[in-house]
């Protein structure tokens, strides 16, 4: 009888052992996931928060919807370049309003259109986030406008 209970007491020994080693191996892989996940900072929901609320701070401003609103339909679609022209303080509020991590360049576009970014040799390896609002009208006024948002980290 003896001799069966040295056996199962090996065997209990066994389990056990194994059950350690899974658990050290589990908590390496842990680690090593949690480490990666800090190295690899995900800004793409800041990135996100921050446009949408310039987006939304230019909607709900009176001056900045009648810029945006009273931009000539043949000048369309609007360059980040020509905003300096036709939509002055617009540019000035984007600019003011862009976290100092990211890098921020609008296009006024008819509703209808793609808008998309034009090509640059400066954010082809980068990743770009992109967030639109459709300003309708002002009181006076409806001529529908797509200003769209492009950010990428510097």
């Amino acid at each position: 009888m003896t001799k069966y209970k040295i056996k199962n007491r090996r065997g209990w020994i066994r389990i056990v052992e194994a059950f350690v080693a899974m658990l050290l191996i589990a908590g390496v892989v842990f680690v090593i996931i949690g480490n990666e996940q800090i190295k690899g900072e995900d800004v793409s929901s800041e990135a996100y928060t921050s446009m949408v609320s310039i987006l939304r701070e230019i909607e709900l401003d009176g001056n900045l919807r009648s810029e945006i609103i009273n931009t000539e339909d043949s000048s369309l679609p609007v360059e980040w370049a020509d905003f300096s022209v036709s939509a002055q303080q617009t540019r000035a509020r984007i600019m003011e309003k862009t976290p100092g991590y990211l890098k921020c360049v609008g296009k006024i576009c008819v509703t209808n259109d793609a808008c998309l970014l034009a090509q640059d040799a400066q954010n082809q390896e980068k990743t770009i986030y992109a967030e639109s609002v459709v300003i309708s009208s002002n009181l006076q006024t409806y001529n529908p406008r797509l200003l769209k948002l492009f950010c990428w980290t510097k």
